[in-house]
């Protein structure tokens, strides 16, 4: 059968080869490379992973690299393995460096070193296939200062969107005033947001103050960080401030939104007189006006989320190769056709994600 729809990855990973950060940091900070055992300055870039968990997400791997018929990992595997999933475009995120850029206590220019090693070797290599691979760039939230002159080298690379974690940051939330200027000059550039969590990091984290187990801690931290990241777009006043910033919440499924926007726009009508200076209009205006969700495709209620938020907002991710992959993307497409119609699962397939990308 042929594939019967062009189809964006809007979440791809690449796996970080531990030479990386030799091999690209910056003179000044090689000696504070990750080690083999993916420890910086002799601690762990990671929390409550145990070797159980870690064999489980080798096992994993493997299941998949053979499903794809590749043998190791490197650019023209990942055009391979993209191909073998149906899709003609993938977007690329971190996976080491969902830890990596995420130890809250790093300092600032250890936490800038990183980012910017890791923005060089992704660009070099997506250089493989740039039609195929897409790059989204890392920001150094742990140094404001730095975010915009990175996110315009970025910008000099061609990519389109850049990516955050959605948990504070030393602190800050998303909607801290020392965060302005950067979504001031992505809102100019054209430059997408995507929000993507990671359980097991060294920020605050929803679950990991009261659960050890990977299956509490990311059942929680997914959905309830952008739940939160959500809130404080909207009523720190980011989304007002900026209505033509496009945002993106990645790797939650989509089934939390409706009740958090049904609660939002409740509170709003309820509170509005609190948060007018920031917020103008019902929440899920907003969401509606200039923010994206990735979906699950075996999400029960997704007709009835399309039914509350529209067509408009929903793009796919594959989460290749992490464990809670979808391998199958044709055969989810074919089941996707048997409960919604062709043309929206043209919509969130090609057309949203395009346009969340900037084309």
């Amino acid at each position: 059968m042929l594939k019967p729809y062009q189809i964006i990855d809007a979440d791809c990973h690449v796996l970080e080869p531990i030479d990386l950060w030799k091999n690209y940091l910056e003179p000044a900070f090689k000696n504070r490379a990750p080690s083999l055992d993916l420890k910086v300055d002799g601690q762990p870039i990671y929390q409550k992973i145990t070797r159980q968990h870690q064999e489980e997400g080798l096992k994993v791997a493997i299941r998949d690299f053979t499903s794809y018929g590749i043998d190791r990992y490197d650019p023209c595997s990942q055009v391979k393995a993209i191909a073998k999933m149906g899709a003609d475009i993938a977007f690329l995120y971190p996976t080491m460096g969902l830890w990596l850029l995420a130890v809250d206590t790093m300092d600032a220019q250890l936490a800038g070193a990183f980012t910017r090693a890791y923005n060089n070797w992704l660009r070099d290599f997506c250089s493989y296939d740039p039609q195929i691979l897409r790059g989204v760039g890392a920001i150094n939230l742990h140094a404001p200062e730095e975010m915009l002159p990175e996110l315009r080298r970025i910008a000099e690379f061609g990519w389109k969107a850049v990516f955050l974690r959605p948990n504070p940051v030393k602190g800050r939330l998303l909607s801290d005033p020392a965060y302005e200027p950067f979504w001031s000059e992505c809102e100019q550039l054209g430059i997408a947001v995507s929000l993507h969590e990671g359980t097991h990091s060294h920020l605050p984290t929803t679950g990991s103050d009261r659960f050890n187990t990977r299956f509490a801690m990311h059942a929680c931290s997914h959905p309830m960080e952008q739940m939160m990241a959500l809130l404080a777009l909207i009523e720190g006043g980011v989304l007002e401030r900026h209505p033509q910033l496009r945002v993106g919440f990645l790797e939650s499924g989509c089934g939390w939104l409706p009740y958090w926007l049904w609660r939002l726009d409740r509170e709003y009508c309820d509170l509005g007189w609190e948060v007018k200076d920031n917020v103008k209009m019902k929440p899920s205006e907003y969401f509606r006006r200039q923010c994206f969700i990735s979906f699950e495709p075996s999400e029960p209620y997704l007709a009835e989320t399309i039914d509350y938020i529209g067509t408009d907002n929903l793009i796919f991710g594959s989460d290749f190769p992490h464990i809670d992959h979808h391998p199958d993307i044709i055969g989810e497409v074919v089941a996707l056709s048997d409960r919604l119609s062709e043309k929206t699962v043209k919509k969130i397939l090609w057309d949203n994600p395009f346009r969340f990308y900037g084309g």
